[in-house]
């Protein structure tokens, strides 16, 4: 039941964007595997084999301290309304450090300029493999509104008490690999 593309096609990106919510797989060569719910709203589609996200703050940083290590990195949509269906993109990430030129760049052209409180980063994947499969299994779900608790724990935070955070919660992950939050942004692209 799998059908596999080089790229993705009209109808995957018409996929893509009525979906609410996505996954993010990652792993190291040791330690723990890191799967992660994401909602779309800061999400991005930058062509054929790229995609984006705005990450926001969370209790931890797995995904930067994997992308650091390999690269690895799996995105996964699956239709939890509608026709079944479950796409995954393969391939490499990488993070956009909140202080790079990229990053500004890539605000200004996906999210007019503006980022949420808490926003700590952005992941990019290039991906060479689309991966479709039935999605028979997964359940039906009615999507009613975004959680507006995130925005509320970043306000009650502030700027300062965000920074506090992060330097508390995300600059390891769970095995102890660094996630480079704080790292001087690099100035070339790779």
């Amino acid at each position: 039941m799998a059908k596999f593309f080089p790229n993705l096609e009209p109808h995957h990106h018409r996929f893509i964007a009525a979906q609410h919510m996505f996954f993010t797989a990652s792993a190291a060569a040791t330690g723990h595997v890191n799967m992660s719910p994401r909602s779309t709203n800061m999400f991005r589609v930058l062509g054929d084999n790229a995609v984006m996200y705005l990450d926001r703050s969370g209790s931890g940083n797995e995904t930067a301290a994997h992308l650091k290590i390999d690269g690895r990195l799996t995105i996964m949509f699956c239709a939890v309304s509608g026709p079944p269906l479950i796409m995954r993109l393969y391939g490499k990430g990488r993070v956009i450090h909140r202080d790079s030129d990229e990053f500004a760049n890539l605000l200004k052209e996906q999210f007019v300029g503006e980022a949420p409180l808490g926003a700590r980063q952005m992941v990019r994947l290039d991906f060479d493999l689309v991966q479709t499969s039935c999605g028979y299994g997964v359940p039906l779900f009615e999507y009613q509104e975004e959680r507006m608790q995130m925005d509320a724990w970043a306000n009650a935070k502030g700027v300062d008490g965000i920074e506090a955070y992060w330097r508390e919660k995300n600059q390891t992950s769970l095995d102890g690999f660094p996630t480079g939050l704080f790292d001087a942004p690099t100035t070339a692209v790779p």
